[in-house]
């Protein structure tokens, strides 16, 4: 049904009786369910409604922690910010397992981002070739009141060329620019230099003597950031002799070795277990992304771009076993801010990264593709040994009896029962009901 006055020009309030109104059979039950999701302080309420529009309420995501990361000598306590039961436990259990066998190391393998203006040009190729060049250092000049405080930083526009698409779509062109922007993720500030590059090399392009009147039309389609990133990587790995992977009873070290080493190369080779394969990854990864406030739906487009750049999806982490070294990891791409955007807004944000001890952008990319790698190992494990469900079950169980309004002796039945028996949500509630009957 359309709201015929103007939506947005609404009140709060009056976009929440008309929502209430016009879709729910009980009106008032509805408005108390929005209403108990408010912050009952109310500057952070206000900051919460200003965030996005026509809000009506707040949606809660638990945070968790997960302590005893050792990362590169140096330890940590890290945020995940997700409603997946067993994410924030597997994490704390492959932080354990690393930590007493050396902690994760990581390596920043680069830091570049990259943004594009996209044009038609409908002229003769090698004149547009003079143009970029004469223009080049015309380009770089008008931005410089845009990149100053970068550059102050130790950041800036990093490169310029111009890239030839036509075999792909007629007369098309594009001015491929990268960027180094330190701490920020820097999508204002790539945006706005490209959005300058755009302006400077159309207006300039009449007075180019080389150029016929035709020629000197170029024609700006768009102008924008690309949120792949396959020069902004860091690797994140962990190692230990085979023999020191012996914390399971029920599997000799070297077999452990051997399973969990032909999983990985599975999900290398077939994208149906791929897919899966890095989900597991990104269950630590996006989780740790919300937590600090930064874009999750850019990462999460970058790094599966970033699994599919040889031609076909495949797994975002390796591992082999040489000379008796058991060595697992991971290379993602990960365009990361601690300053700006929601990071000086979000109280929860700030706090997660205070948690951190305030890290550089490129601190976190390590902790988070640590988080990630975590999460993998914690998967794996589970896969090759005991099998994924006795341990996620067990933790969805809870929300199983939360579901179905066990109370708290009917939980400890339920638990106490199913602490040695195969979890299902039909068996739960099969075993529920019956509790319930006597």
């Amino acid at each position: 049904m359309q709201h015929k006055l103007g939506f947005s020009k609404l009140s709060k309030e009056e976009k929440i009786d008309w929502i209430t109104s016009t879709y729910f059979s009980n009106p008032k039950e509805a408005k108390k369910t929005l209403l108990q999701y408010w912050n009952t302080e109310e500057s952070i309420q206000k900051l919460h409604d200003e965030f996005i529009e026509n809000t009506i309420t707040n949606f809660y995501l638990p945070l968790g922690v997960a302590p005893n990361f050792s990362i590169n000598g140096k330890n940590y306590t890290i945020p995940f910010a997700i409603e997946e039961s067993s994410v924030v436990a597997a994490a704390s259990k492959s932080a354990k397992f690393w930590g007493a066998r050396g902690g994760f190391k990581t390596t920043i393998l680069g830091t570049e981002k990259i943004g594009q203006v996209h044009f038609l040009y409908r002229g003769d190729q090698s004149k547009l070739k003079d143009y970029f060049n004469f223009i080049k250092p015309t380009l770089l000049s008008d931005t410089e009141g845009i990149t100053k405080n970068m550059q102050k930083r130790g950041g800036g526009i990093t490169s310029l060329s111009l890239v030839d698409k036509t075999s792909e779509l007629e007369n098309y062109y594009q001015i491929h620019a990268t960027f180094e922007t330190k701490d920020s993720m820097g999508a204002n500030f790539i945006n706005s230099c490209l959005e300058q590059f755009a302006k400077t090399f159309k207006a300039n392009a009449t007075s180019f003597k080389a150029f016929t009147t035709e020629e000197s039309d170029i024609l700006i389609i768009m102008s924008i950031l690309s949120n792949f990133v396959p020069n902004c990587v860091v690797r994140a790995e962990v190692s230990c002799p085979v023999a020191d992977l012996n914390e399971d009873k029920n599997i000799s070290p070297e077999l452990f070795a051997e399973k969990f080493v032909t999983a990985v190369k599975i999900a290398e080779i077939e994208p149906y277990r791929a897919v899966t394969h890095n989900k597991g990854i990104m269950n630590g990864i996006d989780a740790v992304v919300i937590a600090t406030g930064n874009d999750f739906r850019a990462v999460e487009a970058s790094i599966h771009a970033y699994a599919s750049r040889n031609g076909k999806y495949a797994s975002l982490s390796h591992a082999k076993v040489e000379n008796g070294i058991f060595t697992f990891w991971l290379d993602v791409p990960l365009a990361l801010g601690t300053v700006g955007g929601l990071t000086s807004l979000h109280p929860l944000v700030k706090f997660s990264l205070e948690m951190l001890g305030n890290p550089s952008a490129q601190e976190l990319m390590e902790v988070i593709a640590v988080a990630g790698l975590a999460q993998n190992f914690a998967a794996l494990r589970s896969l090759t040994t005991s099998g994924i469900q006795q341990g996620h079950m067990k933790m969805h169980l809870n929300n199983i009896l939360n579901q179905h309004k066990a109370t708290k002796e009917e939980k400890e039945k339920v638990i106490a029962y199913f602490a040695d028996q195969t979890v299902s949500h039909n068996l739960v509630v099969d075993y529920l009901e019956n509790l319930r009957k006597g």
